[in-house]
């Protein structure tokens, strides 16, 4: 019986796990979207260029639940902004704002004790500690430079 129970939990454990992996981009739009593009074609500004462009969507995403580094991070939520603008077509992101979530480390600590048949008792304790890193979030506008 207790074997099937941890069988749950590892169970369900694993599905929140996959979940928090599958945050998606999420996006505003404010003109129709265009012919799908290659994301190898979606060129990245910091400034808007110069010509005329047309605005197809506001985006926003943050980086996975289980990328570690700065710079990995950052390549992270660029690659997705850069998906996201080539499905709808725009062959050019203009980056609004990039920042990292800071949060303190969690350390828990916990005890319990049980007595079972013989009057005999038993104490555990436990210490967690959440190593899990910080999201970095980036926001653009997907744009089509004519």
């Amino acid at each position: 019986m207790s074997r099937t129970i941890a069988r749950l939990f590892a169970g369900a454990a694993l599905s929140a796990a996959l979940l928090a992996g599958c945050a998606s981009t999420s996006r505003l739009m404010i003109s129709p979207a265009r012919p799908a593009l290659s994301p190898e074609q979606v060129q990245v500004y910091m400034e808007p260029p110069k010509g005329r462009y047309i605005e197809i969507a506001l985006l926003e995403t943050a980086s996975g639940p289980l990328t570690y580094g700065e710079q990995n991070k950052t390549n992270d939520v660029i690659a997705k902004l850069r998906a996201e603008a080539a499905r709808l077509g725009a062959n050019g992101l203009l980056l609004q704002g990039m920042a990292s979530s800071y949060r303190g480390g969690r350390v828990n600590v916990g005890v319990g004790a049980g007595r079972y048949s013989g009057g005999h008792t038993r104490v555990g304790g436990g210490v967690g500690v959440d190593i899990s890193p910080t999201p970095k979030h980036a926001q653009a506008l997907a744009i089509f430079v004519e």
